[in-house]
């Protein structure tokens, strides 16, 4: 499953109970009220556990974590951030 589909699943299911017409990738979480602050936790949550890197609270932030594509845009960030810290670790070590 790709990412956004990912995302979007755990939304749908523990948000909108399946109702996935409810929003595109554009839909303000917050400003819908689709997700709450405790919401935004679990999000948060799943997150850092689906793609194996860790939230930073500073990173909590509606230009992260109030969209689809905002929540996308996070991750992909995260990820090859995180790719060019292990190759950079993997480097000084030769």
């Amino acid at each position: 499953m790709e990412q956004i589909e990912k995302l979007k699943a755990f939304i749908t299911n523990n948000y909108l109970f399946g109702k996935e017409d409810e929003f595109n990738c554009e839909t303000d979480f917050l400003e819908k009220g689709i997700i709450d602050s405790t919401g935004i936790l679990e999000l948060v949550c799943f997150v850092e556990e689906t793609f194996n890197f860790s939230v930073q609270d500073d990173e909590i932030v509606p230009e992260n974590f109030s969209s689809l594509i905002k929540l996308n845009e996070y991750v992909n960030r995260k990820l090859n951030n995180n790719s060019v810290m292990v190759n950079q670790c993997a480097e000084s070590q030769e």
